[in-house]
């Protein structure tokens, strides 16, 4: 993977959907917007991914803590078909997202600011961990790899 080129990325939750973008040259990671499930999210995210443009868009996959995909991953790669439905021809890549949320929530409350009320921040900063992990596999592997 070339570390140019912007990307957007997506944590995808039953209620909420963090999404985060990053720098053309692939250093830094912020979030966007959160996006609530029940408003259309798939118009939603489509208009955003629009306005950044991105090279692909990175999803994360909900795979459970021994490896295996259960009924919240399957949730995610139909949403994942309908969207790049909408956002064709740009490239939707799935990545393991075990632990991104802990890891973001955790971030928060090291920062000062009480995840537990601000569910729509965490979901947003999962979304960056999310991008992070795949910048920083990026450029620890040369720019090659897959994210994962």
């Amino acid at each position: 993977m070339s570390l140019f080129g912007t990307r957007v990325a997506i944590d995808w939750g039953k209620a909420r959907i963090g999404v985060a973008a990053c720098d053309p040259r692939g250093i830094l990671a912020y979030p966007v917007e959160t996006v609530a499930t029940k408003d259309r999210p798939i118009a939603r995210l489509a208009q955003i991914i629009a306005e950044y443009e991105p090279v692909e868009v990175i999803m994360g996959l909900p795979v459970a803590l021994d490896g295996t995909e259960k009924i919240a991953a399957r949730d995610v790669r139909a949403a994942a078909a309908r969207l790049a439905r909408a956002i064709a021809p740009v490239p939707i890549r799935m990545v393991d997202e075990r632990m991104t949320t802990r890891t973001a929530a955790r971030a928060l409350h090291d920062a000062g600011r009480d995840a537990r009320h601000q569910r729509s921040v965490i979901d947003q900063a999962a979304a960056v961990a999310i991008l992070e992990q795949v910048l920083e596999h990026a450029r620890t592997a040369g720019g090659e790899g897959d994210g994962s």
